[in-house]
């Protein structure tokens, strides 16, 4: 394996960054990370407790740090039981003329939003939420753009002690239902329309028609566009101006694991599973990652290209929580035009906004490498510290690109984690050479390793990344009936009381890792990770297709969906079908889900169960070997997949 270094921190970074100074506090030598990451598995209690003094947190910690469980290490133990916390509280912190928010869209607009301007429209949503009967126990929904007004609605949820949970409104009617409709929210905070790709979309009849199919909803609050009429609704309509009145910001302390947000899976085998995050686990994981790993600090300026459905949004913006300022853009970062592809709006909102950490994806990188545009050319980046990519593995070519045409003296960081643990397990760090295509540490708090069959942790071979041993942002349950059962059969049926999480990982000799994919079938083009279930919702609705498998492959930088159909009799897969097949998915799930390949096949492989063996497909498609032939009803049609042919495929 190449493990050529690209990157050295300097000697300075040793004295004067945040990890090297959390290191000095608690009696470590900052150039010896593997000391200081066993000390934080090792004694959990005084190293989350050190986290929370260090970041400054809000709140009363209470006396007990951990309580760990001896027959239920990982799923029994836990953290600061009479610990008193609010996000809101921690977010809104600071002068009240330091800038909060940079809010940029696609079409070039910029504004500032100081903590103060942004203290006083929390009080005004919160306050309107008192007066809609919202309480700790209850639940608020967004469907939402990247905007100012999406972060005010979380945030006052928050300071009432509420749960907060949100879907991108390009998501279609039946996908945010089978998500939103879970939780039964009190109140619905939705856009009616937005602009993406340079085209605005009118979602009015698509809003009313999700707050109807909700009895919960007591409320809808238009952020944008059209205000619809209540008429026969059993729900309440409000503009979100006249939403709430001046009042007083405060902020309802909860319990450590009181639930924050609900964020959700992928719905590959059916409805999404709804994971219910704790308040303390999302504040602690977020500032250790924010200001120790990533070396954010006071006035820096933080944006990731998101959309708030994503985990990486409740991320983004908790570096309010370290006094930095966040970046919020909307809109499509790449813009199509009659002279060809625009890649440059992202970078000028972030070149305006002064953003020191640039947060990106491995396609956004290859789309910029395609077009040939170089940042660091077109781009004053002086204030920029830090590129990190998420959602998909970083290859070594990209690195270089990273280093050659963005900025030589930064840190690059490939990041993993996941929506269930709404944080890292590997990620960057300040104090560590950046290594071609590895992820450079563990993070600090949790025992990460790569684990073979026989459950013995490997080095320089490939396995199964686990966690083994608790870590305060596990989730709490799954939401609804048999939720923590669920849970538990999710993430720990194949290792008792260990971690496993799904990725397929190797750990070298450096204390790095390199992530080679998912060891299940959840695809994930562009980094976000989207389900199956959805896509073969939309293929039933054709009576001309008898049945279909859709699969993720490879592409460089990348994943794209592969749909496979199996059409009826005197059927044919004209350009027109695969054109209203691409509309129907487009619109029952999200533009994430559309197939980027659709062919012909005269077989679909199942199991001797019943099941579609989506993971065999692509492996044959990769040029791979099937190990158990012997599960599969029909294996002889593996070879038409094998065979298949990008250059055909509708």
């Amino acid at each position: 394996m190449r493990s050529d270094i690209i990157w050295k921190p300097e000697d300075s970074c040793f004295e004067s960054s945040n990890l090297a100074g959390f290191a000095l506090a608690n009696g470590f030598d900052p150039r010896d990370y593997d000391t200081l990451h066993r000390w934080s598995v090792a004694d959990k209690g005084n190293f989350w407790r050190a986290v929370w003094d260090d970041a400054g947190i809000i709140g009363s910690p209470g006396n007990v740090d951990f309580v760990e469980n001896a027959d239920r290490p990982m799923t029994g133990s836990s953290f600061f039981p009479d610990a008193r916390i609010n996000l809101a509280e921690n977010l809104l912190r600071g002068a009240d003329d330091a800038v909060a928010i940079h809010e940029a869209d696609e079409t070039g607009h910029a504004a500032r939003v100081t903590r103060g301007e942004l203290r006083a429209m929390v009080a005004r949503v919160a306050d309107g939420l008192r007066r809609a009967g919202v309480t700790s126990n209850d639940c608020v929904a967004g469907v939402l753009p990247n905007r100012t007004q999406a972060l005010v609605a979380l945030l006052a949820t928050a300071s009432i002690g509420a749960t907060w949970s949100s879907c991108s409104p390009d998501f279609g009617t039946t996908a945010i239902l089978d998500r939103l409709g879970q939780i039964r929210p009190k109140v619905l905070f939705a856009a009616t329309s937005y602009r993406y790709g340079g085209r605005d979309h009118d979602i009015a009849t698509r809003v009313s028609d999700i707050a109807t199919g909700m009895p919960s909803v007591e409320h809808l609050i238009v952020t944008s566009g059209p205000v619809p009429e209540s008429g026969a609704a059993s729900f309440a309509v409000h503009s979100y101006e006249s939403f709430g009145g001046t009042a007083p910001l405060t902020f309802e302390r909860v319990a450590f694991s009181h639930p924050l947000y609900v964020l959700y899976t992928s719905g590959t085998t059916g409805a999404p599973k709804a994971i219910v995050h704790s308040t303390g686990g999302v504040i602690l994981q977020h500032v250790k990652e924010h200001r120790l790993h990533g070396d954010v600090r006071p006035g820096d300026v933080v944006s990731w290209y998101t959309n708030t459905a994503w985990m990486m949004y409740h991320w983004l913006i908790s570096a309010l929580a370290c006094d930095a300022a966040i970046l919020l853009y909307d809109g499509a970062p790449i813009l199509k035009t009659p002279e060809g592809l625009d890649v440059t709006p992202l970078w000028k909102a972030c070149e305006a906004a002064g953003v020191t950490h640039f947060g990106t994806s491995p396609k956004y990188l290859a789309t910029l490498a395609d077009e040939r545009y170089y940042p660091a050319v077109h781009h004053d980046l002086s204030a920029l510290r830090s590129v990190l990519s998420a959602g998909a593995p970083v290859s070594p070519q990209q690195f270089d690109w990273v280093y050659d045409h963005i900025k030589r003296d930064m840190v690059f960081a490939s990041i993993s984690g996941g929506t269930e643990i709404i944080g890292c397990f590997m990620l960057g760090s300040p104090l560590h050479p950046v290594r071609r295509g590895h992820l450079t540490v563990k993070g600090l708090g949790l025992a990460v390793a790569v684990m073979d069959d026989r459950n013995a942790p490997v080095f320089g071979r490939q396995g199964d990344l686990v966690c083994t041993e608790p870590f305060p942002s596990m989730p709490l349950t799954f939401w609804g009936e048999g939720g923590t059962q669920r849970y538990h059969d999710t993430y720990f049926a194949h290792r008792r009381e260990i971690w496993t999480h799904g990725d397929i990982a190797e750990m070298t000799p450096y204390g790095s890792a390199v992530i080679y994919g998912r060891s299940d079938t959840t695809l994930k083009p562009g980094g976000v990770r989207i389900g199956t279930a959805e896509i073969y919702a939309a293929c039933e609705l054709f009576p001309e297709i008898e049945d279909c498998l859709v699969f993720g492959a490879p592409v460089p930088g990348d994943e794209e969906i592969v749909l496979c159909v199996k059409l009826k009799e005197a059927q044919s897969l004209t350009d027109s079908f695969a054109k209203r097949i691409r509309q129907c998915i487009r619109e029952m799930a999200s533009p994430r889900h559309v197939p980027h390949r659709i062919h012909l096949v005269s077989a679909i492989p199942y199991t001797l169960n019943g099941k579609r063996v989506e993971g065999a497909a692509r492996t044959v498609l990769e040029g791979g070997i099937v190990k158990n032939l012997g599960s599969l009803a029909n294996p002889e049609c593996l070879e038409e997949y094998r065979a298949l042919d990008r250059s055909k495929a509708a």
